[in-house]
């Protein structure tokens, strides 16, 4: 059994055996339609249970699909239905709870201790499907994505983010230790990552640089990432924030001073900080790095099972 809480804490060598089983996962279902098995079935009557504390979309669909085509079930909880926001149950009682019925347990929660608080007391897989400070499953997705268009390992290419320094780069900044690639970082001043996220970089003799130039910081990119700037339960001053990143718009203006081949991707949903003439433009992948989500959790699945190929 594994947990997949943060890139960080999973050895590089698993994160890879993921990446290339959802590769032959992809492959194998170019004939088959959304709810149809996988070869073997191979988590055929598992549940996986999952809880949403905030929105989404992508992460609520895709795992839903893969724990299907896997052979498995999916149930949903909301927050506000469980006695653990309404009649004050802990989370030591729910996790136990949890453990009894279902196989797994993905959680995509407002608070970074509920992760670790629920890590104490399961005893089934658990998944984080975003949190404050981490969203694992859409990086390793997405350096899924990189190696599938570009073809060749993300080690040896070179990868910019233009935004705010949310849970998102964070996770893309492990990776970029995992997996060894250049990461450049593009953000003001006042917006750059927590100082334990500095710290984690220094240790690691990395290979990422921060700029406050734009300009500098896409320079000869591969690979653009990018999010919005007011993430979900943002609680600043919004006006002030969209201001400090006008200048860090991703347009046509400034993706010239990328590759021509350069690709554009977005986690989604989007704001005001890529133009349309950028997202809808050939540049951007941003439809297929959603798509791929599915054939990434369902390796994700198989790993947190100890039932990878």
């Amino acid at each position: 059994m594994n947990h997949f809480i943060n890139l960080k804490d999973i050895p590089a060598k698993d994160l890879r055996k993921i990446l290339i089983d959802a590769k032959k996962r992809k492959k194998a279902r170019k004939k088959l339609n959304n709810l149809e098995f996988d070869k073997g079935i191979p988590l055929r009557g598992k549940l996986l249970i999952q809880m949403f504390e905030k929105s989404s979309l992508r992460t609520r669909l895709s795992f839903y699909l893969a724990i299907k085509q896997l052979g498995g079930s999916t149930l949903t909880l909301r927050p506000d239905e469980l006695h653990l926001s309404k009649g004050g149950e802990s989370i030591e009682d729910t996790a136990k709870i949890l453990s009894n019925f279902g196989n797994a347990f993905m959680l995509r929660t407002d608070k970074d201790i509920k992760l670790e608080e629920f890590k104490k007391h399961i005893s089934i897989p658990i998944i984080n499907g975003l949190s404050p400070s981490s969203h694992p499953t859409q990086i390793l997705s997405d350096i899924f994505t990189v190696e599938e268009i570009k073809k060749k390992p993300i080690s040896k290419l070179n990868i910019t983010w233009i935004g705010d320094s949310n849970n998102v780069l964070n996770s893309l900044i492990a990776a970029s230790i995992k997996f060894s690639f250049n990461l450049k970082i593009g953000c003001p001043k006042n917006y750059q990552p927590y100082r334990d996220i500095m710290n984690y970089i220094k240790k690691n003799k990395n290979k990422i640089s921060i700029y406050s130039n734009p300009k500098k910081a896409v320079k000869d990119a591969d690979v653009i990432f990018s999010d919005k700037v007011i993430s979900m339960n943002d609680k600043v001053d919004k006006n002030k924030k969209l201001n400090s990143f006008k200048q860090f718009k991703i347009n046509k203006k400034l993706m010239s001073f990328a590759k021509n081949d350069c690709i554009f991707l977005h986690c989604l949903p989007r704001g005001s900080e890529v133009d349309d003439e950028v997202f809808l433009s050939k540049q951007s992948k941003v439809w297929h790095q959603a798509a791929n989500r599915v054939h990434v959790q369902k390796s994700i699945l198989l790993y947190c099972f100890g039932s990878l190929r």
